[in-house]
């Protein structure tokens, strides 16, 4: 894919936007955007409206005839932002929307992801998924799904039961079709249990085995604006698909089965679709091939560690990260936020990226990152994406 980063768009003075594209001659064009307000001195108000100021210049201009298909708001205070942010966003009833308090640790008060895309077909489902189909897939987005049921791991169990519903209604399957998911955990170092141990239940019952196969996912601490809901969940799922085009990620010369330490979720998934190939990297750590923490206390340690992990995922799926679109980064002290934003603005400048303050499921774990990216490959049993 191809990165830009634009500081200062348009007469958004306060905004820094970073772009990736995937634009292929014939077929889906895929774009990651990331905008970050640069002035904490802004009141939240302030700081939403250069936000979004910036992201309709951007759909009106540079991204003219691309939609939406997913968005992630991260706020430093859900409970006193969440609701503005839900009033002037109408948008969000045509596409997936997560909000989620994981500070911007650039000090601000609001980030933004968008995945958008051109030449589909997007719907709101009575589910409450939202559908973006083109040609033969019908892609299946969820955002910041909760309830408020008595402690996390009934939370979790009542999440994924009501998932695997909606995925029926629409002729799907959890196994089959799910490609990612991710659980934001309130109090992660208390509640992380609770998740665990609902996901593996339920997974079992869906025949998510280690004999079979799990899910990508990223499991770390995040808030939502009500403080009885302790876990929230976004997902993908794609319908329409095979599953010989699915694959799953492991690299074992640098980490272990999941399962081995008592967690149901794969390191990595790639599908491939006629035109191209796409992967999702998990939530993944300074970790090594037993399952161990790498690196303690050691955060420039623990964060090249965790690159040559990923980088060693993205390798088994030939890929590399030129192949990446963006990357979510969580950081449990933000002390070392200085250290990691240098070290990644050196790697990866024009990468869309965001540092967020969000502790990772394990204490020992500095810091942890996802990614997502495409690159065009021909594969010619299946339609294109």
């Amino acid at each position: 894919m191809s990165h830009k980063q634009l500081r200062n768009h348009k007469s958004q003075e306060n905004t820094l936007v970073e772009i990736s594209r995937f634009e292929p001659a014939e077929g889906v064009a895929e774009y990651h955007v990331m905008i970050h307000v640069t002035r904490p001195s802004l009141t939240y108000q302030e700081q939403l409206d250069t936000l979004l100021d910036t992201y309709y210049q951007l759909l009106e201009n540079e991204l003219k005839g691309a939609v939406a298909v997913f968005k992630r708001y991260f706020l430093s205070d859900a409970a006193n932002q969440a609701d503005w942010l839900a009033v002037q966003v109408p948008e969000s009833s045509v596409c997936a929307c997560s909000i989620v308090e994981q500070p911007p640790l650039n000090g601000t008060k609001i980030a933004l992801w968008v995945y958008l895309q051109s030449g589909v077909q997007c719907r709101a489902l009575e589910s409450g998924l939202f559908e973006v189909s083109h040609g033969a897939y019908r892609h299946l987005w969820g955002g910041s799904a909760s309830n408020r049921a008595a402690n996390s791991e009934y939370q979790t169990r009542l999440l994924l039961n009501d998932y695997i519903l909606q995925l029926i209604a629409q002729g799907g399957h959890l196994a089959e079709n799910c490609i990612r998911t991710w659980f934001f955990v309130q109090n992660v170092d208390v509640n992380y249990a609770g998740v665990v141990k609902a996901r593996n239940e339920v997974f079992v019952t869906q025949g998510l085995t280690p004999q079979t196969h799990y899910i990508a996912s990223t499991g770390i601490g995040g808030r939502h604006a009500d403080k009885q809901v302790l876990v929230q969940m976004d997902t993908y799922a794609v319908l329409g698909i095979r599953q010989e085009q699915i694959h799953y990620l492991y690299a074992p010369t640098h980490l272990n089965p999941t399962y081995e330490y008592g967690v149901s979720f794969e390191r990595g998934t790639y599908v491939d679709y006629g035109d191209r190939r796409q992967v999702f990297i998990s939530g993944t750590a300074s970790i090594n091939h037993r399952g161990e923490v790498v690196y303690p206390g050691d955060i420039r340690k623990q964060t090249e560690r965790m690159w040559e992990n990923v980088e060693t995922l993205l390798k088994e799926a030939e890929m590399s990260f030129d192949d990446i679109g963006q990357m979510l980064v969580y950081l449990r002290d933000a002390a070392d936020y200085a250290v990691v934003r240098e070290m990644f603005d050196q790697r990866f400048p024009e990468m869309p990226k965001v540092i967020l303050l969000a502790p990772v499921c394990r204490p020992g774990w500095l810091i942890e990152m996802e990614c997502m990216g495409t690159k065009m490959m021909k594969h010619t049993p299946y339609p294109d994406f």
